[in-house]
């Protein structure tokens, strides 16, 4: 998948700018709080119709402005060229244009347009708690399995409703059916996230290894209740404390994915560099899956690369992803003579933007 054109119109500090990318690596420089990042989520909103950040459309309005525009020229791996436009306006709300069609819905257009983001706010997956683990994963698998988010969507709604219910005290026989529909959802949401951390776990072990030249060993073990129960038989042995509680306390809204360093917990006993290096193994084997399971190479972000890695890790990562395996690369840093130094280190050609104020110039 290659972004050709992309197209900024009032979003976050870009007043209007048209962009032409390589279709190899693009480069983003400029000073913190130049707008770099914001080219990348614009990147983001076209493939995923949201920020990559946890803000809302109408934060990412220009201030002072009512509305802001996003349209990116793609071109997918056999040559077919699309066209996805993101619009937004403070009373109309989010559109999203495939080809000159708005979606019914805006969950149809995850997948369609495969991308992978390694960035700072990536710490979370191992420092905060386990529901930025499971948001990770339900994202990833999202994107290669649209019936997976319709189950997903189906299980939260059913969740909700199931938590007003305690809340009312009702008939056994009302929970009984509820009990039914999310257990019918649980099920397909516990195979397809052990299956698929199954198939990721080698290949972030494979490339740890590439990153770091570090003999430990790391680890990705998925954690459900539902490895030892069904979710209908740990629905009945809860019901006295999911009444007391007023909410449902079992069922795969509680899994986890522990990452592990020498089988320790990798949040205590990894360095700064291995926790990175981790995440960046992680990412990159969510690329090679995406890449499998899609069809088209997925578009890399890589936002302020240099964060929390050393000189090594950084050239080790770039000749990893300057190889025919990775397609469309996009990269933000604040310091341009030390990422030009380190691409052709790498023997990676690039396209150098600089950007100031929301202004980017070749």
């Amino acid at each position: 998948m290659i972004l050709d054109t992309l197209s900024i119109i009032n979003f976050k500090n870009i007043a209007d700018e048209q962009l032409k990318l390589s279709e190899q690596v693009n480069c983003f420089v400029g000073d913190n709080g130049a707008g770099k990042t914001n080219i990348l989520d614009a990147v983001h909103y076209l493939a995923l119709a949201r920020s990559m950040h946890t803000i809302t459309d109408a934060q990412s309005v220009r201030h002072s402005e009512d509305a802001f525009l996003l349209d990116g020229r793609f071109r997918r791996d056999d040559g077919r060229p699309e066209q996805v436009v993101c619009s937004y306006t403070r009373r109309g709300g989010k559109t999203l244009k495939r080809n000159g069609k708005e979606y019914e819905r805006l969950s149809e257009h995850v997948g369609g347009f495969p991308i992978v983001v390694v960035s700072p706010a990536d710490s979370a997956l191992i420092s905060d708690s386990a529901e930025e683990r499971r948001k990770y994963v339900n994202r990833f698998i999202s994107q290669i399995d649209r019936g997976y988010m319709a189950q997903l969507i189906r299980y939260n709604t059913t969740l909700q409703e199931r938590n007003r219910l305690l809340k009312a005290n009702p008939s056994e026989e009302m929970l009984l059916i509820y009990d039914g529909m999310l257990s019918a959802s649980a099920d397909v949401l516990f195979k397809r996230r052990q299956e698929v951390i199954a198939q990721m776990r080698p290949i972030v072990e494979e490339y740890y290894a590439m990153l770091s030249d570090e003999r430990e060993t790391i680890g990705m073990e998925y954690r459900s209740e539902l490895q030892n129960s069904t979710l209908a038989e740990l629905l009945l042995a809860s019901r006295k404390r999911d009444f007391i509680n007023e909410f449902t306390t079992v069922g795969v809204h509680r899994d986890d994915v522990l990452f592990s360093i020498g089988g320790y917990p990798l949040r205590k006993f990894g360095s700064q560099g291995q926790q990175k290096s981790f995440l960046i193994a992680l990412k990159l084997a969510e690329y090679r899956l995406l890449t499998e399971r899609v069809g088209d190479k997925p578009i890399l972000l890589l936002d302020d690369l240099f964060d929390k890695l050393d000189m090594r890790r950084v050239s080790q990562l770039l000749r990893l992803v300057g190889g025919e395996m990775f397609g469309q690369i996009l990269i933000t840093d604040c310091n341009k003579h030390r990422l030009q130094r380190t691409l052709s280190e790498a023997g990676v050609e690039y396209e150098l933007f600089h950007i100031a104020e929301g202004h980017v110039t070749l």
